[in-house]
């Protein structure tokens, strides 16, 4: 397929690389910022604007940071949606939104688009910039049947656990109760490898023996290590997860639903963005623990 891929940042740069490896051959535009090179040499093609990529691909991927980037991107000057009506043939495209963004705004998107003659899913991903370099991404995806089946094909190439979760929207709604799981289980190993740091055992032993046992946990195995080890390079930044954070609180506001932990997990986050650590990856969440203990645990 040609697949138009918009958006190749930390995670969606991996992702589009995995598809080309398959034999697919991207479309990429350059109006927001260059074209990662070595895409380009291994076959990409370039376009001025989305719309121009919309316009000659099967496929249209996109892996924005927020709701207006993609908006913007659809509905905006030189957007997919004049590429599709532009083609001629809007029945054989599809969109695929990988973003992770408003479950609201995403109806509302998918139905435009489905009126220009497309197809919609959204599809956001969890897994990180590991997952996604590995094609190891668990992919939640909202949408009809047939749209998925087609998808189904390039989900493979991205990630494992692939799950059509329900209708346009239900993708979103499901990525934002797991960026609340990743969070709360985020500061759960912040607030024990601090205690046990404080209380004079060694983090990285502490972080060992509980991998043996039921408090286990992808997020104790993967970003334990960044704190002990105190790498905060982003694999996925503090400011991306305070913008799924902000879509659960405000759609529980909306639900009648109380998330008092979520609540805190935001605190917290924005304590480190206080300290200048809105780029930091998330997983550095404890250095707003360390820093209402007095203590670091890498000393």
């Amino acid at each position: 397929m040609k697949i138009a891929f918009i958006g190749t940042g930390i995670m969606g740069k991996p992702m589009a690389e995995n598809l080309q490896k398959a034999g697919h051959t991207l479309v990429l535009s350059d109006h927001y910022s260059k074209p990662p090179q070595d895409l380009v040499d291994a076959g990409a093609l370039v376009c001025r604007t989305p719309s121009e990529a919309a316009k000659i691909a099967d496929v249209v991927v996109l892996m924005v940071p927020n709701t207006p980037q993609v908006e913007a991107v659809l509905f905006g000057e030189n957007g997919i949606e004049q590429g599709i009506q532009a083609s001629g043939d809007a029945t054989s495209k599809l969109v695929i939104d990988m973003s992770s963004i408003s479950p609201i705004a995403t109806k509302e998107f998918a139905a435009r688009i489905k009126e220009s003659g497309a197809q919609y899913l959204d599809a956001p991903v969890s897994g990180g910039e590991v997952g996604a370099i590995n094609g190891t991404l668990s992919i939640m995806v909202g949408g009809e049947q047939a749209a998925f089946d087609k998808a189904a094909p390039l989900f493979d190439i991205m990630g494992q656990n692939i799950t059509l979760v329900g209708d346009n929207g239900a993708g979103q709604t499901c990525k934002v109760a797991n960026q609340i799981i990743v969070a709360l289980n985020i500061e759960a190993v912040s607030e024990a490898l601090v205690f046990a740091s404080k209380a004079g055992a060694d983090p990285a032993r502490v972080r060992e023996a509980l991998l043996g046992g039921f408090a286990s946990s992808k997020i104790l195995e993967v970003h334990g290590d960044r704190m002990v080890k105190g790498t905060f390079n982003p694999g996925f930044k503090i400011a991306l997860h305070q913008k799924d954070l902000r879509l659960a609180l405000s759609g529980a506001e909306a639900l009648g639903v109380s998330l008092p932990n979520t609540e805190t997990a935001q605190v917290l986050f924005d304590e480190c963005v206080a300290l200048g650590g809105e780029n930091w990856d998330h997983s550095a969440l404890i250095k707003a623990i360390e820093k209402r203990a007095g203590h670091s645990i890498r000393g």
